[in-house]
C-alpha cells in the first residue's frame, strides 16, 4: 500500500514551504522465496529422515525374525535330543530285562 503525506510549512515571514513524503509499504519478494525455499528444504530433510527410519524398522524386523527362527531350531535340537535320551534309557531298560 502506497502512503502519501504533504506537510505545508508557513515561515513567519509569510513564506510557504511544501514537502511530499511517499511511503511505500510493499514488501519484496525476497522474503517469500526464501521462506519457500526453506520449507522445501524442511520437507526434503524430513522425508530422508523418516525414509531411513523406515529402513531401521525394517531391519530390526528382519533381525527379530531371525531369532526367533533360531530359538525354534533350538527348541527343535533340544527335542530331538530328548528323544534320543528317551530311546537309549528305553533299550537300555529292555537290555536289562533280558
Amino acid at each position: 500500500m502506497t502512503e502519501e503525506r504533504v506537510t505545508t510549512t508557513k515561515t513567519p515571514d509569510g513564506d510557504t514551504h511544501t514537502t511530499t513524503v511517499i511511503h511505500d509499504d510493499q514488501k519484496s519478494g525476497g522474503a517469500k522465496w526464501g521462506l519457500l525455499i526453506g520449507l522445501l528444504v524442511l520437507a526434503v530433510v524430513a522425508f530422508v529422515v523418516f525414509s531411513q527410519m523406515s529402513d531401521a524398522e525394517i531391519a530390526k524386523d528382519e533381525a527379530v525374525a531371525g531369532a526367533a527362527d533360531s530359538v525354534g531350531d533350538a527348541a527343535s535340537n533340544v527335542g530331538e535330543a530328548a528323544q534320543n535320551v528317551g530311546d537309549a534309557a528305553q533299550d537300555a531298560a529292555d537290555n536289562l530285562s533280558e
